[in-house]
């Protein structure tokens, strides 16, 4: 079985390549990839090379396939694994394995196993960690957006607060509280948006801050105030971090009760810090690139009025679960964030420069040459750009499927 992927050899030194795929054996899957989103912790990985945590540290000579965020079809099943999976079904992977003493993970640290190719190898680290799930929702699309949502719904568990009276703790968000998104327009961010206004436990107020104009401007036509819940857009170009704290302190002068952090600078933790009402919770959702990164944070507030910290990155089977069902039942609309598609040809150039295209998910369909395309500029004279028109721009089932079948 051939197969066409995107390898990491190196810093920087992403290749597309055509090879031939290992005979699959009793404790493995083949799979047919169809979609996978790009992420940023892909840029991470490209950026630092056999630097990464999760990397091998020979990628000259025993190169990975990249990209963890995907969706496909079991294609052969190897023995062991015959009873538990089906041919031809929809199938997405928890990339976060959590391996004893093991940090591998698909899209990180396997030869043949990866997001970004025709067919892959899932080795038997993944069923055996419980990581390959049925997918049952409309579209492949949806499947590679499984992962990110995943991280969310672990983060949103991760925040905790004190039960009045003690010290044990209530593991989630504070209900009817006041929730702060700093830097929340980006793909996560408006995940974040999406779960806290359509999730189980709802904050009274949420407020996203921003420097981009155009990304708040589409970020509050997507998610709209609910009954339940206040959403409030925040513009702070041109401000400084001190008349930021002023402009947020107007809107919860008691403070926020959960403070998500999706840029990693020192001035922006120290602020959150600061922001923090009591029994605030604020999480570190952005990761650094620099391993010794810090920031101060008030510890007259840890001491006297119980803030907390916490950090989180990825998601465990169990989140990936709970965003299979909110994709599945459309609790959460992730097509909202899906902002430019490409084919497997343009995935190089596309992941090394992430930063500098901006927007949100870049979506891959791997059987396609296509150069990257963002999808407000699709042409509406188009047969596709119809399609997104007639669904308010934004990615949908329909425009998948005229897409793979043309």
């Amino acid at each position: 079985m051939k197969t066409k992927a995107v390898r990491l050899y190196g810093k920087e030194d992403l290749r597309l390549e055509e090879f031939d795929l290992p005979k699959i054996k009793r404790d493995e899957i083949l799979m047919k990839i169809v979609t996978d989103s790009i992420c940023m912790s892909t840029w991470k990985l490209a950026k630092q090379g056999e630097d990464h945590k999760k990397s091998p540290n020979d990628l000259k000579s025993e190169p990975i396939i990249i990209g963890h965020e995907f969706c496909g079809e079991l294609v052969q099943i190897g023995d062991k694994w015959s009873d538990q999976f089906k041919k031809g079904q929809k199938y997405v992977c928890q990339a976060n394995l959590q391996l004893p003493d093991d940090p591998s993970c698909p899209g990180y640290s396997y030869k043949y196993c990866g997001g970004d190719a025709t067919y892959i190898v899932i080795p038997n680290d993944v069923m055996k960690q419980d990581c390959l799930l049925e997918f049952n929702g409309d579209t492949y699309f949806e499947g590679s957006l499984v992962e990110p949502l995943s991280c969310v719904v672990g983060a949103f568990k991760a925040n905790y607060h004190l039960k009045p009276g003690s010290y044990d703790h209530q593991m989630g968000i504070k209900e009817n509280g006041n929730f702060l998104l700093l830097g929340g327009t980006g793909p996560m961010g408006l995940l974040t948006i999406d779960y806290a206004l359509h999730g189980k436990v709802k904050p009274r107020n949420l407020v996203v801050t921003d420097l981009n104009s155009d990304k708040l401007a589409r970020a509050e036509k997507l998610y709209p105030s609910t009954e339940e819940t206040t959403a409030s857009f925040v513009n702070v170009a041109d401000q400084s971090l001190e008349k930021q704290k002023e402009a947020l302190l107007k809107i919860a002068p008691n403070g926020f009760d959960d403070i998500f952090v999706m840029v990693p600078t020192e001035g922006i933790v120290a602020m959150a810090s600061d922001l923090l009402a009591e029994d605030g919770c604020l999480n570190f959702f952005a990761g650094p690139q620099d391993r010794a990164f810090r920031s101060s944070i008030n510890f007259y507030n840890v001491h006297y009025y119980y803030t907390h910290y916490v950090g989180t990155s990825g998601g465990t089977t169990e989140d990936m679960r709970d965003a299979i069902a909110l994709i599945e039942n459309k609790t959460v609309d992730v097509a909202k964030i899906v902002t430019h598609i490409l084919g497997l040809d343009a995935v190089a150039e596309t992941t090394l420069t992430q930063p500098e295209i901006g927007g949100g998910k870049k979506l891959v369909y791997v059987e396609k040459e296509m150069d990257r395309q963002a999808i407000e500029e699709i042409a509406s004279t188009t047969k596709l750009g119809a399609i997104l028109k007639n669904n308010n721009g934004i990615w949908s089932k329909e425009a998948e499927n005229y897409l793979l079948e043309e």
